[in-house]
């Protein structure tokens, strides 16, 4: 029994240095794995921080020289600049006419085609005038109809007063008759001759021939004021048709297009036999020793937009100003027009409805530091630029004032004298200092 009790405590023994041998190597498995890991994420992070210096020292060792004929250098200098806005234009002729039909009619004859220069009152086309020319005669004959119909108003009316100035004498002749037949029937009762009843006759036929003139006096005098009435409504009516007759006849005179002053056709209906409407364009003429430009900008820019703005047109490489001279009051997709007067407005590099750039000048700055415009200068207020310096280019940060299309404002960081690198310099936007070569 002592034998078996033994065996037993040494099997316990042996089995518990067994399980705790298992859990050590189990252990020391983990550990080791995790310093394994641990180790492969240290090489691996140093490797890429390894290849991103390499790529940076490449790119500075590469990028540490530039060759004068790569850039563009613009010397600092004292001097004025103007802030301004970028807008569009068109070249339009001062002054165009432009020539409209008269009359409904058809085109008989073209004298001129566009590009012709032509004189005040030379005949530019002609139209067939036949079916107006009717017009005129029914209604110049609609005319001379009043004009007797109010003649023979006048008449009646003549005849009229001569009546009742002819009836009034008579009732007037009358009516003495039948006064004196009362004194005499009033004498003959006073002597004995007559009777009461004699006089009341008499008296009673004076009265009625009164009231016979009377009325006859109101008669006429109504039927002439309705006389009167029918000639000034004759009159008005006539004074109608014949101011309609002169517009009628006006229209017949410009139904030759011709030119009211020299300039050169831009434009002429060339389609002959076609029916054209009053009003609609025949021709246009314009003025080519004066031009005026018709600006676009956007609505965004209204507030500072007025009349009087100065402006800088840009025709090719030269520069013309001028200033606003009105703006339109309405808006069309987002894009308001004005006029432009310009200071030279015979320049010889202005051509008809030719494009060019505007540029509104809305604030100035004088006696300041600037530079030539470049892709440099793209981007905000505050840069870094490059400074020719001793055969180097010398990294600095600027702050930029107002810019156009030929200056930047440099506010500081430069002195006047500076070669200032203009060119695009993004690549050596990690760089310092760049050698200069030749």
């Amino acid at each position: 029994m002592l034998n078996n009790q033994t065996s037993d405590f040494g099997t316990a023994i042996a089995n518990h240095y067994a399980i705790h041998s298992t859990i050590m190597d189990k252990e020391i498995t983990q550990e080791v794995t995790s310093q394994r890991r641990r180790k492969t994420i240290t090489i691996a992070l140093i490797s890429i921080l390894a290849l991103v210096v390499l790529i940076w020292l490449i790119r500075t060792t590469l990028k540490s020289s530039v060759s004068k004929n790569e850039i563009t250098t613009s010397v600092v200098e004292i001097g004025n600049i103007e802030n301004t806005l970028n807008a569009t234009g068109e070249v339009l002729p001062e002054f165009e006419e432009i020539l409209t039909s008269p009359i409904n009619a058809s085109i008989q004859k073209v004298s001129m085609d566009a590009g012709n220069k032509v004189k005040a009152g030379q005949s530019i086309l002609t139209l067939d005038k036949s079916a107006t020319q009717t017009d005129y005669n029914k209604m110049k004959f609609q005319l001379e109809s009043k004009q007797n119909e109010i003649k023979k108003l006048k008449l009646d009316l003549n005849k009229s007063f001569f009546d009742i100035q002819s009836n009034n004498d008579i009732k007037k002749l009358h009516i003495d008759n039948l006064t004196d037949a009362v004194e005499n029937a009033k004498r003959l009762f006073k002597a004995g001759g007559g009777t009461r009843e004699g006089i009341e006759q008499a008296e009673l036929n004076l009265k009625v021939a009164q009231l016979e003139k009377k009325q006859l006096e109101n008669e006429v005098q109504n039927k002439q004021k309705t006389m009167q009435i029918e000639i000034k409504e004759a009159e008005i009516a006539s004074d109608i048709l014949s101011s309609d007759l002169s517009a009628l006849q006006r229209k017949l005179n410009l139904a030759n297009i011709v030119a009211t002053r020299a300039g050169v056709v831009t434009y002429v209906n060339k389609n002959i036999g076609a029916n054209v409407r009053e009003g609609e364009s025949l021709a246009r003429i314009a003025d080519l020793s004066s031009f005026k430009v018709q600006g676009s900008i956007s609505d965004n820019y209204l507030d500072q937009l007025h009349a009087g703005l100065p402006v800088i047109v840009m025709v090719s490489e030269t520069q013309l100003r001028g200033h606003v001279v009105n703006v339109s009051p309405s808006i069309q997709n987002g894009i308001i027009s004005f006029d432009i007067a310009l200071d030279e407005r015979n320049s010889k590099q202005l051509r008809p409805n030719m494009k060019v750039d505007v540029y509104l000048v809305t604030a100035t700055h004088n006696h300041i530091m600037r530079v030539a415009n470049g892709p440099a200068f793209k981007g905000p207020d505050v840069l870094d630029i490059f400074v020719i310096h001793n055969g180097k280019a010398e990294r600095r940060t600027v702050h930029v004032g107002l810019t156009n299309f030929d200056y930047v404002e440099l506010k500081d960081g430069v002195k006047p004298g500076d070669a200032v690198v203009t060119s695009d310099m993004k690549e050596y936007k990690n760089s310092k200092e760049i050698n200069v070569t030749d």
